[in-house]
C-alpha cells in the first residue's frame, strides 16, 4: 500500500517538470502503423501528456488515453481541446482495466509497461485480450531488463506470454537514446 503511494506520488511530481519519457513526438513506428490501417478505435495505455492520443484523433481514431499521473491527465485533455480534437482521457492504473470497455482495434503503450509493479503485470496482460477487437493490434514499446532481478523492464518471458495470448505479427529490438535496450512489439488478435 506505501509502495503504491510512493509510486503514484513520483509519477505526479515528474509532471510539474517535463519528464525525460514525455518526448512529445510520435514514434516511427506509430506514424506508419496509422498510415496503414483506417481509423478505429484506439486505448493508449500510459497515455502521459497526450501527444499519441492528439496524433491519433487528428487522423479520425476515436481516441482514449489512461493515465496514473492526474497532471498527465490535465495535460492530455488541454492538448486535445486545444487543438480541437475529441477524446477522452481518464486518470487510472493500467493494471485495473475492469472499467474500460473494449473493443479497441489498436491498444498502444509506449513505455508505460516496462514500469509496472510486477504484481500488476499479469492483471495487465490479461486484459488485452477482452480490449482487443478480433484483428485488433497491440503495439508496445519498452526497455528490455539488464539484470533478471530488475524491477524496470520487459523480461523475455513476458514477451513470450504477449506472444502466446496475441498473435506477434512483428519485433524490433534497438536501443534508446541513451543505449538501452528496447524493444517494439506488434501483436494481434
Amino acid at each position: 500500500m506505501i509502495q503504491d503511494a510512493w509510486r503514484w506520488l513520483r509519477f505526479n511530481l515528474w509532471y510539474f517538470g517535463q519528464p525525460p519519457w514525455d518526448t512529445q513526438i510520435t514514434p516511427p513506428e506509430l506514424v506508419e502503423f496509422a498510415a496503414s490501417r483506417k481509423p478505429g478505435a484506439a486505448l493508449d495505455l500510459g497515455c502521459g501528456t497526450g501527444t499519441n492520443l492528439a496524433y491519433l484523433a487528428a487522423r479520425g481514431w476515436q481516441v482514449l488515453g489512461v493515465d496514473y499521473a492526474l497532471k498527465a491527465v490535465q495535460a492530455a485533455r488541454f492538448r486535445l481541446a486545444r487543438l480541437k480534437l475529441s477524446g477522452q482521457v481518464q486518470a487510472g492504473d493500467v493494471t485495473r482495466l475492469d472499467g474500460i470497455s473494449g473493443p479497441f482495434d489498436l491498444v498502444l503503450d509506449i513505455g508505460c509497461y516496462h514500469s509496472l509493479p510486477r504484481s500488476g503485470r499479469e492483471r495487465y496482460r490479461a486484459a488485452l485480450s477482452r480490449l482487443l477487437a478480433p484483428g485488433g493490434s497491440f503495439l508496445l514499446y519498452g526497455h528490455i531488463q539488464s539484470q533478471p532481478e530488475d524491477q524496470i523492464g520487459l523480461a523475455e518471458d513476458e514477451l513470450a506470454d504477449f506472444a502466446r495470448r496475441l498473435r506477434l505479427v512483428r519485433r524490433q529490438d534497438s536501443h534508446d537514446r541513451r543505449g538501452r535496450r528496447a524493444v517494439w512489439i506488434h501483436c494481434q488478435t
